[in-house]
C-alpha cells in the first residue's frame, strides 16, 4: 500500500514529526565550531560515509528534535555536472530568498543578544520591538539568516507547542 492509498483511506492523518533541518555550509568543521562554540548548540552526530560524505548534526541541549544538519551542497542533488558543482554549491550556500526561515526562541532577547555578540556572532539587526515580540537577526558565516525571538506575552501562546530551540 502506498502513501496516497493510506491518506485516502484516512489511516495516515499527519506527518509524524520534523526530525532534521538542513543548513548549507561550505566548511563543516568551521560550521561545527560556529554552531557549538558561538551559538552553544551540542554536536549530535558526526559520521563519515566515504569520500566527501559526512553526516553532521547539532541541536540545542535537551531538545530531541529537530536536529540541524550542517550539510555541504551535493552536486547530484542539484542535477549539475561535476564541472558546475563548485559554482552551484557556492551559490546554494546561504541563499534563502524567502526571508528568515529559522527562529531560535529565548526568554530574554537583549541578554541573549549581548551573550552571542560577545562570542562573535554577527548580527544583522539588534533587538527590535515587533508586534510579535522582541527580535534580533543574525547570520552564520555562510549567510544563513536566523531570528532570535522573545515572543510577546500575547504571541507566546502561539509558540508554546512549536519550539524549535534555544541558542546558548
Amino acid at each position: 500500500m502506498n502513501t496516497y492509498e493510506l491518506v485516502s483511506q484516512g489511516t495516515m492523518k499527519r506527518i509524524p514529526s520534523l526530525a532534521i533541518i538542513s543548513i548549507l555550509v561550505t566548511d563543516q568543521d568551521e560550521a561545527l565550531s560556529f554552531y557549538t562554540e558561538k551559538l552553544g548548540l551540542e554536536k549530535r552526530a558526526d559520521v563519515i560515509f566515504g569520500t566527501g560524505m559526512r553526516w553532521l548534526t547539532v541541536a540545542p541541549r535537551g531538545q530531541r528534535k529537530p536536529e540541524i544538519a550542517l550539510a555541504k551542497p551535493e552536486a547530484s542533488l542539484h542535477s549539475v555536472s561535476s564541472t558546475q558543482h563548485t559554482q552551484t554549491s557556492q551559490e546554494a550556500v546561504g541563499r534563502f530568498d524567502h526571508g528568515i526561515a529559522w527562529v531560535f526562541d529565548t526568554d530574554d532577547c537583549c541578554k541573549m543578544y549581548r551573550t552571542l555578540l560577545a562570542r562573535g556572532v554577527q548580527f544583522l539587526s539588534p533587538p527590535t520591538k515587533q508586534l510579535y515580540g522582541m527580535e534580533a537577526v543574525f547570520a552564520d558565516p555562510y549567510g544563513n539568516v536566523f531570528s532570535l525571538l522573545e515572543p510577546s506575552p500575547e504571541a507566546y501562546s502561539l509558540f508554546e507547542d512549536a519550539h524549535v530551540g534555544t541558542a546558548a
